[in-house]
């Protein structure tokens, strides 16, 4: 759905888009778009296709960007630091309000306007906070106990940068970021041409679920 979305604000200089047009903008099949939006009701007019700005209204709904969102991020290191200063996050409504470390020469210091706090005191900062999102971005021998820590302090959803799966409960929404994992799929496509056109033919290929939904 988000790809849906990008494509729409790339598209504001238009006031209607059909789903053929943005089959073409995100390469879903047309049928797949319709049957997507579908899902969450009807939003489009038979014949003339979908409103972009009500379209783009809809789906920030449905993403739950329609609002703010308050993140803590864990761990300050290169990662840490590159994601607390990208401005794309703030664009779409996720502040990153809290940092954190255990790194006795970082805690204490500014990052981004914003002071990084000892993680021992993780949890009760956390709890006081509107914080549900949680960026991790500590070594892989921490990620679980921090996970831990998170949540007991609360946390919902988490996107994990650490090089390594992290177990969370039911109720726990996890997305695991492992740019090593994406760059040995970009070296596989390399020494294997035939796998790249199959995934060029099918935007779908090597993803978790080929559902665009999801």
């Amino acid at each position: 759905m988000f790809i849906y979305y990008r494509a729409l604000l790339e598209s504001r200089e238009t006031e209607v888009i059909s789903s053929e047009e943005l089959s073409q903008l995100t390469g879903f099949s047309a049928a797949q778009i319709r049957k997507d939006l579908t899902y969450f009701g009807q939003f489009g007019t038979p014949g003339r296709g979908y409103t972009i700005k009500d379209l783009t209204h809809q789906l920030k709904g449905i993403l739950g960007i329609d609002r703010e969102w308050e993140v803590a991020l864990v761990g300050m290191g290169n990662m840490g630091r590159a994601l607390v200063a990208y401005e794309g996050l703030k664009n779409q409504g996720f502040n990153v309000t809290q940092l954190f470390d255990s790194d006795p020469k970082k805690i204490g210091m500014f990052c981004a306007g914003l002071k990084i706090k000892n993680i021992d005191n993780l949890k009760e900062e956390i709890r006081n906070s509107a914080a549900r999102i949680a960026i991790l971005a500590v070594p892989a021998g921490a990620a679980q106990s921090v996970t831990n820590l998170l949540l007991e302090a609360g946390i919902k959803a988490i996107l994990n940068f650490a090089p390594t799966r992290i177990i969370v409960p039911d109720g726990v929404n996890v997305l695991n970021i492992d740019i090593t994992n994406e760059l040995t799929r970009l070296s596989y496509y390399l020494v294997q041409p035939d796998a790249l056109k199959i995934a060029d033919d099918n935007p779908a290929a090597g993803t978790e679920s080929p559902e665009p939904i999801a």
